[in-house]
């Protein structure tokens, strides 16, 4: 099971072996992070930062190797925007000059890039971001201006104290004519001293939510003042300035801009998977632990696992680890495929592959956040210590919900792929996961014909029911748009509706790539088995949640409905006994977890008690400020107190 999570066993034993390197390495401690404050915490991430650095170097890490040592140091730094969005976007977006040019530099880390995109006033609506780039045909130069202060650039990781470059989105201006938002690399440091440039003025945006946390990463906030930079600066593979002012289209479509958000957004949903399955792994084995009530002439309480409230609530959170791995799986896949297909300057599945990963991120990391907070409520109230590992991995997990898109803000796109995808059925084909839409006469038609629970058991069954649901969804806002006399008019009115119907088709996304995944060669004694108890509890879970649109939709009865729960219900004792078997193939080090409550060994209270005595307000029996504050309280003295 730890090579079918983990895709492949060489993935296995790399993973594996970095996994083991930092936890062994006192050098990357994390247990007192939280108790730290803000420079000692920053000033302790650029530590670890460098030594990391360091490691890759001295031990010729692959590039693979690096990736899983910095996710196995589990906290945010500078970085990961420099890796994960400054070098993919001039690798995307830059010319084959530029990427000669810059990326020898950023893969040294000769210097560190971050992305400045988000401003005060804009994130979503990037069309909307206020920051100038203005040609100068006399000195052959983009101005960089911020005008107003929501122009200011809010949020990049990485900006506020460290980055030395950043790529910054701006409104490109030549001629006094807007060519739409378009990406610069501009210098924001010297090289020298790291002083901020003339007419830079950049910083941090200050505390974060949780205790450490986001905290560990220097979020900025930037502003220009007629900075000056080469023309040769501006990201130019899709639009060119030529010297002289003349703006020149590239044979590149404008989507390949898309090329960077999949990349980045396919990434973000393999996250979703780690970050859930590391909640899960946490309460499964503290539930397996605790014990309450149930206990009979002095014998053992029962294992909390046991119940089936706890079991309801966590063995669905368990099977959407598994799901959004493989669904995550498949993404990557289809990021490759595009780019192979950008090369040959085919740009024929980027629309669709904008949609899957857009619909994805959002499912996946609302889903994940949500997961997360479960997990920690499922602990109950051991839960709520920092020492749980849950309240800070929540704090770190829930920026996903909103950076690279609004999870709602995203589900409108997809639904506008959708209604697009509806009204083209007469005269275009739908391929890829739209294929199904292709039978949505059928689909609208049909009704399921199931008479057992047994029967729930059948993988055609369920991705027919998750189909008609997307399809009826999907067609019957298609319809009430084409009512209103304005589209935009509709779309806003309709907004709720769409977004549930871009929901209920990104759910049968990850069902039928569960199901195709089952398909495959997996070896292992039992393996296929547990993944097959386990897709079912996914999509058993996802139809009893949402059954108002299975019901509404008229493509299944009440009855039917209430025999896919009973069939559920059979399912939650049939991963019981392989719960943690399923965890533990997840193969995360005490390290990573970082919680008493998930340990290997399950000696939580021991453990619970002894980090209790390390706390600093344990240092001694009286605390500071006992004897100025509260002893005058207690003597009734209170004028004596130092206030």
């Amino acid at each position: 099971m730890k090579v079918a999570w983990a895709g492949s066993r060489e993935t296995l034993e790399v993973s594996d072996r970095m996994a083991k390197l930092v936890a062994n390495d006192p050098a990357f401690e994390k247990f007192t992070r939280p108790m730290l404050g803000r420079k000692e915490l920053f000033k302790d991430t650029l530590k670890k930062a460098a030594y990391a650095w360091k490691l890759i170097i001295d031990l010729r890490l692959s590039e693979e190797e690096a990736k899983w040592l910095r996710l196995y140091i589990d906290e945010p730094a500078f970085t990961d925007l420099h890796w994960g969005m400054f070098i993919p976007a001039i690798e995307g977006q830059g010319t084959e000059e530029q990427k000669q040019k810059w990326l020898p530099l950023a893969q040294k880390m000769q210097i560190i890039g971050c992305y400045a995109q988000t401003e005060l006033g804009h994130g979503s609506n990037v069309q909307g971001l206020e920051t100038t780039a203005t040609f100068d045909p006399q000195t052959d130069e983009f101005v960089l201006h911020s005008p107003t202060l929501t122009s200011s650039k809010w949020w990049p990781g990485g900006l506020g104290k460290v980055s030395t470059h950043a790529v910054v989105y701006a409104r490109l201006i030549v001629g006094g004519q807007f060519h739409g938002v378009h990406g610069f690399i501009v210098q924001l440091r010297s090289l020298e001293d790291h002083s901020p440039l003339r007419g830079i003025t950049v910083g941090d945006i200050g505390l974060k939510f949780g205790n450490g946390a986001y905290n560990t990463m220097d979020n900025g906030v930037l502003r220009f003042s007629h900075v000056r930079i080469p023309r040769n600066q501006m990201l130019m593979r899709v639009l060119q300035v030529t010297k002289d002012g003349k703006i020149m289209q590239s044979d590149v479509p404008r989507q390949l801009i898309y090329g960077t958000m999949v990349y980045v957004r396919q990434t973000i949903v393999a996250d979703a998977s780690k970050a859930l399955s590391r909640a899960v792994c946490i309460a499964t084995r503290y539930s397996a632990v605790r014990r309450q009530f149930g206990s009979r002439d002095g014998g053992p309480e029962t294992q909390v696992i046991d119940y089936k409230t706890q079991q309801s609530r966590l063995f669905p959170l368990l099977a959407s680890a598994y799901a959004f791995r493989f669904v995550g799986e498949w993404l990557k896949w289809l990021y490759m495929d595009v780019k192979q297909r950008l090369a040959a300057n085919d740009f024929s599945t980027l629309p669709e592959a904008h949609a899957c990963t857009a619909g994805l991120k959002s499912l996946t990391t609302t889903a994940t956040a949500d997961g997360i907070e479960e997990c920690r409520k499922l602990c109950g109230g051991h839960g709520y210590l920092v020492s749980s590992g849950l309240p800070e991995l929540f704090a770190v997990y829930i920026p996903a919900c909103t950076y690279e898109g609004d999870n709602v803000v995203l589900l409108l796109q997809v639904a506008r792929f959708l209604v697009k995808t509806v009204s083209e059925l007469g005269h275009k084909k739908p391929v890829g996961t739209t294929a199904y839409m292709g039978r949505a006469a059928a689909l609208m038609q049909s009704n399921c014909g199931i008479q057992s629970a047994g029967e729930w058991l059948n993988p055609d069954a369920i991705v027919e029911a998750f189909e008609a649901r997307a399809a009826r969804m999907a067609v019957s806002c298609a319809q009430r748009l084409a009512k209103f006399e304005n589209p935009e008019e509709g779309f806003a009115e309709l907004a709720a509706d769409l977004v549930e119907a871009s929901v209920a088709h990104c759910q049968l996304i990850v069902v039928s790539k569960f199901i195709e995944k089952l398909q495959q060669d997996i070896p292992g004694k039992g393996v296929r088995e547990s993944l097959e108890v386990l897709c079912y509890v996914y999509a058993l879970f996802l139809l009893h949640k949402h059954q108002g649109d299975f019901l509404a939709t008229g493509y299944l009865t009440p009855k039917q409905s209430a025999l896919a729960n009973d069939q559920l219900r059979t399912l939650y004792s049939k991963v019981r006994p392989n719960a943690i078997a399923l965890v533990d193939s997840f193969s995360y080090t005490d390290h990573y977890l970082g919680s008493i409550l998930g340990r290997y060994d399950g000696n939580v209270y021991p453990k619970l008690y002894e980090a209790a005595w390390k706390d600093p307000l344990n240092d001694s029996d009286v605390a500071d400020g006992f004897h100025q504050y509260v002893q005058p309280i207690l003597k009734q003295n209170l004028h004596s107190a130092k206030l």
